[in-house]
């Protein structure tokens, strides 16, 4: 049995299936866990959701931004952007089912002794009330009022968590934090604006990993969403900021999809890419 941990796909289809053709993935002993964005951007969202559908248990995805974009878009709450390549999904027989699917998918993962999201954690949050506060959100994202939930997903404030948060700015302070957030303050404040490398920190901001003494410090964790920071980070050989993996490469600006196989010993792992249309990064 081997376990791998995948970066956004983002409608990738053709790269998953080289990259698990190299890997020798078998559904009847293998498991994924595939960090989010499932969709948009790529040519084939529709071919990715069917696939990772297809592998029943042996596929456990994440929600990322895009994929709760699409789930607005369906509902009528957001018109596609430009550059939007979700179409083929909502047109296709079987999109309805699949969106039923992507809604019951995870906000964050811990197994292995690896704590997975999709974009990052804010420094107040220790691995237990992640998992606790990311349930919260599934609970809305299952429940029987989904468009009201998506409606007041979207927005950037409140910036920060407070505990006694309640409603629909509760659960976007979570949503932001889990799919979007690259940059925060010491105290948590989140940015969205800037999307760079980690050296783009605007003033008084870190990377979300950089935090002193984040509640996650002492925690193995992966993530995606951050394509410029992982492509470097690939470039440079790969390995873990702060005790975090990122692993969204890049594959559909044409960097290379990447996985992650877990080894034996706590927190090791070893490294997998294919490469993608203009890659300049090993695999």
């Amino acid at each position: 049995m081997a376990l791998y941990m995948i970066g956004d796909l983002q409608g990738c289809h053709e790269p998953l299936q080289r990259l698990l053709r190299k890997i020798d993935f078998s559904a009847s002993r293998d498991t994924l866990y595939v960090l989010g964005d499932l969709v948009n951007r790529g040519p084939d969202s529709l071919a990715v959701l069917r696939s990772l559908q297809g592998l029943g248990d042996a596929a456990q995805c994440l929600l990322g931004n895009h994929d709760l974009n699409l789930l607005g878009i369906r509902h009528g709450l957001r018109k596609p952007h430009r550059g939007d390549t979700v179409q083929q999904v909502l047109d296709a027989p079987d999109g309805d089912a699949l969106l039923d699917w992507l809604r019951h998918r995870r906000m964050a993962m811990l197994a292995h002794g690896w704590l997975m999201v999709h974009a990052g954690v804010l420094p107040q949050w220790d691995a237990a009330q992640t998992m606790a506060l990311a349930a919260e959100v599934e609970q809305a994202l299952r429940g029987p009022d989904l468009p009201g939930f998506l409606q007041g997903m979207y927005g950037n404030t409140p910036d920060r968590w407070d505990d006694a948060l309640q409603g629909a700015a509760r659960l976007r302070v979570i949503v932001n934090a889990l799919t979007r957030m690259r940059f925060c303050t010491a105290d948590g404040v989140m940015e969205f604006a800037t999307t760079g490398g980690a050296q783009t920190a605007p003033p008084g901001y870190l990377p979300w990993f950089e935090v002193p003494g984040r509640a996650t410090a002492d925690t193995a964790m992966a993530f995606g969403h951050w394509s410029t920071l992982g492509a470097d980070t690939a470039a440079a050989g790969g390995g873990l900021l702060g005790n975090a993996l990122p692993l969204d490469t890049g594959c559909v600006w044409g960097g290379c999809l990447t996985a992650a196989r877990l080894g034996d010993a706590p927190g090791s792992f070893e490294l997998i890419h294919v490469r993608c249309e203009k890659s300049q990064l090993p695999g």
